[in-house]
């Protein structure tokens, strides 16, 4: 697999969290496909009750 490199800017309120969120992207990039990760952006940002029903199940 070919690695590709971007520059992003991650909205948070302090420099650690803005490290947590990275780091926590970075796992789901790596451990799920193109497909999965579009579904899971499009369900967060259209469908809040299957994101709350998740956020749940997490204990978040």
């Amino acid at each position: 697999m070919i690695k590709f490199s971007y520059k992003m800017d991650i909205a948070a309120n302090t420099e650690s969290e803005a490290t947590i969120k990275m780091k926590a992207l970075t796992v789901l990039a790596v451990k799920l496909t193109a497909k999965e990760l579009d579904k899971l952006a499009d369900i967060i940002k259209n469908d809040p009750i299957k994101t709350a029903m998740a956020k749940t199940a997490l204990g978040v």
